[in-house]
């Protein structure tokens, strides 16, 4: 695991997969996919995907398959692809359930600030993945860092998704790359949860995926380690977050000029293309 960690630490990687389990087929063909793409680049792929969006607009809305069933394919794709995979959680008790599947813990930003539910994931030894809430500046994740380390887990990484002032839109401040990387080895940014539009169409979120690739490029620039995508292969019929998605067919040149910007801030203009 620390190795695992220090790799991420030196290299560009993506964090990729559709918001939320839907069947086993489609997470497949993505994880597939992008990890097919991801070995021709050479960097990094995580498999991400939840067991269940507990925090959805509507209370009708498609949730996912429950963790029994979610954990299920998340294992599947594990071992059947030889990748690490990454889920969310919202409860202390999902904890002991999730680690001896995933590698990576993810915490919601909607969560991010819950004291019980950061120290149970450190606790777990695992890597811990905490979207910053949208309503937290970058210099207030500091603490998020802190209820971690307080458990001894220094396996951290902190993602920008975003901030919100009300009437259904987020704006990004890139200064919270940089700021957070100040006192987190890793950060990633969120680049299609953060074109989101939170409760944009009434009874769910609607979104601007138009927007995803140039924050992507910008968050990249300002120094974010690695970029989290929301992927599926028909985003128009994606049971979440579908208008913020980006479409599996499109996702290898995004993730090709992404790297190539990484190399070029990181490297300077004499790396390898």
């Amino acid at each position: 695991m620390e190795k695992f960690y220090n790799n991420l630490k030196k290299n560009f990687f993506i964090i990729a997969g559709p918001c939320v389990i839907e069947d086993i087929d489609t997470c497949f063909k993505v994880a597939e996919t992008v990890k097919n793409i991801c070995n021709k680049l050479n960097i990094n792929y995580i498999f991400k995907s939840s067991f269940d969006k507990a925090n959805r607009s509507s209370v009708n809305s498609f949730r996912g398959p429950g963790i029994v069933n979610g954990l299920e394919i998340l294992n599947k794709i594990k071992n059947t692809f030889q990748l690490p995979v990454t889920t969310d959680i919202h409860e202390t008790w999902q904890v002991n359930e999730v680690k001896n599947i995933v590698d990576i813990i993810q915490i919601p930003a909607f969560l991010s600030r819950q004291t019980d539910l950061l120290l149970a994931s450190g606790k777990s030894g695992k890597i811990v993945n905490v979207k910053k809430g949208q309503f937290l500046s970058g210099y207030d994740a500091k603490n998020i860092v802190k209820k971690l380390q307080f458990t001894g887990n220094n396996k951290i990484i902190l993602t920008e998704r975003g901030n919100t002032f009300g009437y259904n839109n987020l704006v990004v401040d890139m200064r919270n790359i940089p700021i957070m990387k100040s006192f987190a080895d890793i950060v990633v940014f969120d680049a299609t949860h953060s074109v989101q539009l939170p409760g944009g169409a009434d009874n769910c979120s609607s979104g601007n995926r138009e927007f995803v690739y140039p924050l992507a490029k910008a968050a990249v620039a300002a120094g974010a380690n690695g970029v989290f995508l929301e992927v599926h292969p028909t985003p128009e019929r994606a049971l979440c977050d579908g208008p913020n998605s980006i479409k599996l067919d499109n996702i290898e040149n995004i993730i090709k000029k992404l790297y190539e910007i990484y190399k070029l801030v990181n490297y300077g203009e004499n790396y390898e293309s």
